[in-house]
């Protein structure tokens, strides 16, 4: 659209917050805005109580000194709205008495634009000011009632949810909610007889909605949900230990070590705790890796006191674990506030089953945290990426992957796997590995590993996805932040969503429930401390 003020002579562009004294041009202005609706115009008591009672909600912009735009607002609390509310209800009959600043979603009473001064993306500048404000309020969202001016001319023909599919696939242009989409609103309803005179529309409006992706639950609790995540990843070397105790004091070495940088997690490798098995060389490599499981309720405990003495979540990478006669691979989560829950690697590789006799577990779910949802699939798990798109299905945040390699071409499958886990589930991917030798431990013989930490690929995020990543094959800790918040503004405007643009009707991810009725229970009772 063109405008009919020329660009070149503008010299100033200013957002304000309305003044009583503006009412007079704001009167003017939506008299020349809304002229096939006479008399559809704020009364000055109407703009007079609105600044009053909520002066943030109500703005305008001037172009050199001429008021152009403006935006009026109120803030509801939306559970107490009618789902097919007027606009006369929404107002409370033009009073705006239903504001209230204990409210959790921002109004839109009205956006309008001088007609000369259309074409200068004066409504875009209106509405980012809403999303602002709405973050800064810490709202769920703004709505509001959306005009369709253009439906007369379709209304013999169509309905108004067709007309609105019409104007989405573009095969019907309708200037106001054309508008409204552009600027990531989305269709919630059709509002019957919303605008009275409003014969454009013949009185049909739209609910439009905008999700604030930063909103944050109040709680009455004495904590808050962080946004940005510091993430303790322990590349651990591989050597011979003379006994448990010295193997703990390794681990609780490295726990002290990134509690010390006020690491959020530590997440250690899998069968961290392998070189125990010396002891057993001289069994079959069945018979010694069921002795090495003998050991793993104590080391559940044992990181369980230092998750809580050091003030951190841990996740203890994996180790083997005997059910019902059973031998799993399975690891625990250790939370700094004393809880404990397990989670099992599912797809045991070849190698596992051949030479240890291992069977894959059952369950898969996402683990709450004071940090949000995390997931955790233990190395061979994450190049199933069925796996982590369901983490991803139940809110997962970071996706923790402790793995142990001997070469390689098996760390490369787990690494570019794990970076792509990242991209098409937009979130984080921690990965930690074991480097080092260990000769007296058949089977277990080499390690190689790079620990890292993966990123979408973004615009806010690294170009190549890599967040941080520790030096090859050398024992070391690797520490990283990571920012939830970045994840939310992805998921909504990212260049690319892939968790929005799968083709749900084309195609969808089945669980298979029946698994997680017969998932392992963990035969110690540590689980539910």
């Amino acid at each position: 659209m063109e405008t009919n003020k020329d660009f070149k002579s503008i010299e100033n562009i200013e957002l304000v917050f309305l003044k009583p004294e503006d009412y007079e041009e704001i009167k003017e202005m939506m008299i020349e805005t809304y002229s096939s609706m006479p008399n559809a115009y704020w009364k000055e008591h109407h703009i007079k109580t609105l600044i009053t009672i909520f002066h943030e909600g109500q703005v305008g912009i001037r172009v050199d000194n001429e008021l152009a735009g403006c935006a009026l607002s109120i803030i509801v609390d939306y559970d107490k709205v009618d789902s097919k509310h007027t606009y006369r209800e929404i107002t409370g009959n033009y009073s705006f008495k239903t504001h209230t600043n204990k409210g959790d979603v921002l109004y839109g009473i009205d956006v309008f634009i001088r007609p000369k001064y259309r074409g200068l993306r004066l409504g875009r500048r209106l509405y980012d000011y809403r999303k602002e404000l709405c973050e800064k309020l810490n709202l769920k969202g703004i709505v509001f009632g959306g005009r369709i001016p253009n439906y007369h001319q379709y209304s013999d023909t169509v309905s108004p949810k067709e007309y609105i599919e019409k104007v989405r696939n573009k095969d019907i242009h309708d200037p106001v909610l054309n508008f409204q989409l552009s600027n990531d609103f989305h269709p919630a309803r059709i509002l019957q007889g919303y605008l009275e005179g409003d014969k454009d529309s013949n009185e049909y409006a739209v609910l439009l909605e905008w999700d604030n992706v930063y909103y944050e639950k109040s709680s009455d609790q004495a904590a808050f949900t962080k946004s940005i995540i510091r993430l303790g990843l322990i590349q651990w070397q591989m050597r011979l230990y003379s006994d448990f105790d010295e193997l703990m004091q390794q681990v609780e070495y490295f726990v002290d070590a990134v509690s010390g940088y006020r690491c959020d997690f530590a997440l250690f490798p899998e069968f961290f705790n392998a070189p125990l098995m010396s002891d057993y060389n001289h069994l079959s490599e069945p018979d010694a890796i069921r002795k090495l499981a003998e050991y793993t309720e104590k080391i559940v405990s044992r990181f369980s006191e230092l998750a809580i003495s050091y003030n951190i979540n841990i996740i203890t990478g994996s180790m083997p674990e005997v059910v019902d006669n059973s031998l799993y691979n399975v690891g625990y989560l250790c939370k700094r506030d004393g809880g404990i829950e397990r989670f099992e690697k599912l797809h045991v590789t070849p190698d596992e089953a051949k030479v240890w006799g291992m069977q894959g577990g059952n369950t898969i779910k996402t683990f709450n945290t004071d940090c949000g949802k995390i997931g955790i699939l233990i190395c061979y798990d994450v190049e199933f990426p069925e796996l982590s798109r369901i983490l991803a299905d139940e809110g997962m945040n970071i996706l923790f992957v402790p793995f142990l390699t001997d070469t390689q071409n098996g760390y490369s499958r787990v690494r570019n796997c794990a970076q792509a886990r990242a991209i098409e589930n937009e979130c984080y991917v921690a990965i930690a590995g074991s480097v080092g030798n260990l000769p007296k431990v058949h089977n277990m013989d080499i390690q190689y590993a790079q620990s890292m930490v993966f990123t979408p690929c973004d615009f806010s995020f690294p170009t190549n996805g890599i967040k941080a990543e520790a030096t090859p094959n050398t024992e070391m800790i690797l520490i990283a932040d990571v920012d939830i918040d970045m994840l939310r503004e992805l998921n909504q405007f990212g260049s690319v969503r892939n968790l929005k643009d799968r083709r749900s009707d084309i195609y969808t991810l089945v669980r298979n429930h029946e698994s997680q009725k017969n998932s392992l229970a963990a035969p110690n009772p540590t689980e539910h401390i």
